[in-house]
């Protein structure tokens, strides 16, 4: 069918894929450029939170129910393509081409000028993975309707939160000697998440009607293997790497799932493609895009890693999750961006100031409110083995500001009545942070305490799992404590304006 745009149609641009890892870090970026965006997911309550969030119209629809579609693409210019449905679990490739020929012909029924698609590399005239078979084919899918399609398609993104780096990340943290099959020795060419995303947004300005496959990578060809070994050497770890001739792909996606967070469903098909050779064969885009300044493995390993020292996770591999959560755990411990996780959650009926109130007001004189003798000794250990330990206390008992220390963290962010994110300034095999935030939660309040901990090496899950029984037992008591405090601080409040009433009154 022949595509015909609509000559009056609006410049408004749809992203799908919001959830996603690529999709979510889309999103912020076009913003800032002032492009007029529509975000369409599943699930548009797993968006609430993002800091774009309240910038973007986010409507509901589902690529694999076409009715859904219409509304979607209505007045829509170009739709950007970056669903992946494999984490979905088994016979992925059917449903993505599946959902591809619906988002196909619903673009060019709606009038859709062009689709941009992030697609896999590879050369197609090889014998190619099922999964980078199926990437390249959701692209002729994408292609089926007349629609123009510009079709991006790129090997090993670096960048944390890519489930492809991450598994580097995790594999080399992990384990200090690899056994390690053929695949770790095929030749690939990683690109970073930057560069990804500055091809994406380029391809806006691009002219003409006609479909385009541009190969993307960046400057440096390498075998997984010299990957692995990259990343440790940016980490300041020593990683030996001996190769075996039996590992399949199958036997090599178990050991993944038990060394990484990374399911053997989803780590097989990744690992089946390290088979092939996947190396960007012309440089049309290069000559297309001149501008975009390609950044080296090692430097975006350290970008990478920056966000994660810096506490700035945006988005990950993990946050496409193929079904709603449902209601959230009162406890949650995951991995994701190369971060240990725990969560706590509690929700009642008080004013958030006084839950603001509550978090913000603990450490010095009022100490950490469960177990202070336990935070005291962690405080005291420190300070033997040179750490600032606990004594720094804070500068007021009652005010907070950005920077401040406080005992042994150091203030990071502060959002006015929402949220504190403290940084450990204390001696530890990694970083760490623990975050309190409050939410609305109907017509209560949902307070959330979360630990973070990226450990660097195998000294620092040793750490974090060693102690976990004494943490889980005294931050459990933790939020316990702060929600009773909330409580009684919003009792006080209520119970001083029903005096400041009356006083007025008489």
């Amino acid at each position: 069918m022949e595509h015909t745009p609509g000559p009056d149609q609006p410049d408004r641009i749809l992203i799908t894929g919001g959830t996603g890892y690529v999709g979510g870090r889309l999103i912020p970026r076009l913003l800032s450029a002032g492009q007029n965006l529509r975000v369409m997911a599943r699930d548009p309550g797993r968006l609430q939170g993002r800091t774009w969030a309240d910038q973007v119209p986010v409507v509901p629809g589902d690529v694999l129910e076409p009715d859904t579609l219409r509304p979607v693409l209505e007045n829509v210019s170009t739709a950007y393509y970056l669903v992946h449905s494999m984490l979905g679990g088994t016979n992925f490739h059917a449903r993505d081409i599946r959902a591809a020929e619906n988002f196909a012909r619903a673009s060019a029924e709606a009038g859709v000028r062009r689709i941009i698609y992030l697609g896999g590399l590879g050369d197609p005239a090889t014998d190619l993975s099922h999964h980078l078979r199926s990437r390249q084919e959701t692209g002729e899918a994408l292609r089926s309707s007349g629609v123009p399609v510009i079709e991006f398609r790129a090997g090993i993104i670096v960048g944390a939160g890519s489930i492809s780096f991450e598994m580097i990340r995790y594999l080399a943290e992990r384990v200090p000697v690899m056994i390690s099959p053929r695949w770790v020795f095929t030749g690939t060419q990683p690109i970073a998440i930057r560069n990804v995303l500055d091809y994406l947004q380029a391809a806006l300005a691009l002219n003409g009607n006609d479909s385009q496959i541009f190969e993307i990578g960046g400057p440096d060809v390498l075998t997984y293997g010299e990957m692995l070994s990259g990343y440790a050497r940016v980490r300041g770890l020593r990683r030996w790497i001996i190769p075996v001739p039996v590992l399949t792909p199958r036997l090599s996606s178990y050991w993944v799932h038990w060394v990484t967070p990374i399911p053997a469903a989803i780590a097989r098909p990744l690992i089946e493609g390290l088979r092939n050779e996947v190396v960007v064969r012309n440089d049309l885009a290069r000559r297309t895009f001149p501008d975009i300044e390609l950044v080296r493995f090692e430097q975006a390993v350290r970008e990478a890693l920056s966000n994660v020292q810096a506490g700035a996770l945006e988005t990950a591999w993990s946050d496409a999750l193929s079904t709603s959560q449902g209601d959230i755990p009162p406890v949650e411990l995951k991995t994701e961006e190369g971060m240990i996780i725990e969560r706590r959650t509690r929700e009642f009926a008080v004013s958030p100031h006084a839950v603001f109130a509550a978090f913000t007001s603990l450490g010095g004189e009022r100490g950490w409110l469960y177990a202070n003798w336990a935070w005291r000794l962690r405080g005291l250990l420190d300070r033997l083995i040179g750490g600032v330990g606990f004594r720094r206390g804070r500068r007021d008992p009652a005010t907070l500001r950005v920077g401040d220390a406080l005992d042994f963290w150091r203030v990071e962010k502060l959002v006015g009545d929402r949220k504190l994110v403290l940084r450990a300034e204390m001696k530890v095999p990694g970083r760490a942070w623990l975050q309190f935030e409050v939410q609305p939660a109907g017509d209560q309040q949902r307070l959330i305490q979360t630990a973070y901990f990226a450990p660097k090496g195998l000294s620092g899950l040793l750490y974090w799992y060693l102690l976990y029984p004494i943490h889980r037992q005294i931050f459990s008591g933790l939020i316990d404590r702060v929600s009773d405090l909330a409580q009684s601080i919003d009792s006080m409040q209520a119970s001083a304006a029903t005096r400041d009433f009356s006083d007025d009154r008489s």
